[in-house]
């Protein structure tokens, strides 16, 4: 299997499909995982748009570190930046690296914000994926 391959391989597992928008947010030139990001594009067919992107996006990818302010307010964030029955991936780095958030303040700030979420899942060397949906109402 190629390089390439195996990068597809891990952004369908999570989920994501061929012209799906992805709206990436938190994004930190040093600390993110290339690999990872370049899957999804590559499985997506399209460039993940930034911050500013004007439309409403299919998936958001959340990079959210213990630094990065509020939980519950960035992901409060996302939900409006999601189509209906959009989805939130919010990424934080794994136990022992630099800004590692206890996975409970994740599943209360998810809780807070309304959403449900699937248990925690790696998704890189350095990063935890969560993946949030709009609870049911």
């Amino acid at each position: 299997m190629t390089e390439t391959d195996e990068r597809v391989n891990r952004a369908a597992r999570l989920g994501f499909e061929p012209g799906q928008v992805v709206q990436e947010i938190g994004y930190n030139d040093d600390d993110v995982d290339k690999d990872l990001r370049q899957g999804i594009e590559e499985m997506t067919g399209q460039s993940l748009v930034d911050e500013n992107y004007a439309d409403v996006a299919d998936v958001v990818l959340l990079w959210f570190r213990d630094d990065d302010g509020d939980a519950t307010d960035a992901l409060v964030d996302a939900i409006g930046l999601l189509e209906d029955g959009g989805i939130i991936w919010m990424l934080t780095p794994k136990a022992g690296r630099d800004g590692y958030i206890e996975p409970s303040d994740v599943s209360e700030a998810a809780q807070t914000a309304g959403l449900s979420q699937t248990k925690p899942v790696s998704v890189a060397k350095d990063w935890t994926g969560a993946r949030f949906v709009a609870a049911k109402r």
